[in-house]
């Protein structure tokens, strides 16, 4: 279930109603479970996997986008952002992962890059890895993605309507002490008689039961029931989000700088506050200008000016709030480590509250 089957959320979507709407945008995920019982570190239970997003697929995934990155809170990680923030280009495909994989995530994905180069060996890359802490349900310290599993999200990474929920990157995540994990919805605007694409992609593991807000409705201080069942230290709202913003809108850097900036709005509009112990961190490309990265020519490239770019500010604001949601209303019941149980979002009794 998404969660436009029971909330009326503005705006128009794209045919998927997904990242995957803009352009030739792909997305894989490998998804890592196995286990029971008390934890073994190294043994598992295993609760994680990898998430892997190509701006322009993979078959052109050597030609950089124009990209820009944005944090709400900064207790997390993205690889790769200093380039990015410096160049004005994100030049290689984009994976999420659990905090303590994208050491490897990272590796591996430099391995396919140079070994996927078109013939033009790269003399070195800086891939964007991001991530969130699934250590609540995961043996994160046993380090349990590898190699094959980045290259198993990358082998799987299409147009095609994406999996959501408890999967690649999300597999283990927690979002306002409900089940959480990967989501994702789009939007459809028209600037000049121009029709543009946004779309977002979220790893959603944050917030705390009695801020959730759905519809406009606090409904969370009504879902008082199904609060996880942890058996190790936890600290409800310590977390983090990853929100990744595709758009074929021809944009600018420093115009890409302000789509990502308003990923956190949408975060608010479910309640989320930017938590001391929150990883919000956001990036924001376009597919336009694909000539734009030119090593040898003068470069003619396309822009919306800042007065006709509001319509792509609600854009994000809307499709981040709906993928937040999508991940929750996706995500099902799981039991990890040392038996940890988070619930997955209650859709009857969340009908009773909104309707």
């Amino acid at each position: 279930m998404r969660a436009r089957e029971l909330i009326n959320f503005d705006g128009i979507t794209g045919n998927y109603n997904s990242i995957t709407d803009v352009d030739n945008v792909e997305v894989g995920h490998s998804t890592i479970i196995s286990g029971d019982g008390n934890l073994i570190v190294g043994k598992g239970p295993v609760r994680t996997g990898v998430t892997v997003i190509f701006p322009r697929g993979k078959i052109e995934s050597h030609i950089p986008v124009f990209a820009a990155y944005d944090v709400l809170n900064g207790n997390g990680e993205m690889t790769g952002t200093i380039w990015v923030e410096e160049s004005g280009f994100l030049e290689t495909p984009i994976a999420i992962t659990n905090t303590h994989s994208v050491g490897i995530v990272r590796d591996s994905l430099i391995k396919w890059i140079t070994s996927n180069s078109k013939g033009k060996d790269p003399k070195f890359s800086l891939p964007l890895i991001a991530e969130t802490y699934d250590g609540v349900l995961n043996d994160i310290n046993g380090h349990h993605v590898n190699e094959n599993h980045v290259n198993e999200a990358i082998i799987n990474s299409n147009k095609f309507p994406i999996l959501e929920g408890n999967v690649g990157g999300g597999t283990g995540m927690i979002c306002h002490q409900f089940k959480g994990g990967i989501g994702t919805s789009s939007r459809i605007i028209t600037i000049k008689e121009n029709s543009y694409v946004v779309g977002t992609l979220v790893q959603a593991n944050y917030g705390k039961r009695e801020q959730l807000t759905i519809n406009g409705i606090n409904v969370g201080k009504q879902l008082t029931d199904d609060l996880p069942e942890i058996n190790d230290d936890y600290h409800p709202g310590d977390g983090s989000i990853i929100v990744i913003v595709a758009t074929n809108a021809p944009l600018l850097p420093t115009q890409l700088k302000r789509l990502a900036k308003r990923s956190s709005l949408g975060i608010s509009k479910t309640g989320g506050i930017g938590a001391n112990g929150s990883g919000d961190i956001f990036l924001a490309f376009s597919t336009a200008n694909k000539s734009a990265f030119n090593r040898d020519e003068i470069s003619n490239i396309q822009m919306i000016s800042n007065d006709m770019i509001d319509p792509l500010l609600s854009a994000v604001v809307e499709s981040t709030e709906e993928s937040i949601l999508n991940a929750m209303f996706s995500a099902k019941t799981m039991k990890g480590i040392n038996n940890n149980i988070v619930h997955e979002l209650p859709v009857d009794k969340l009908k009773k509250i909104i309707n």
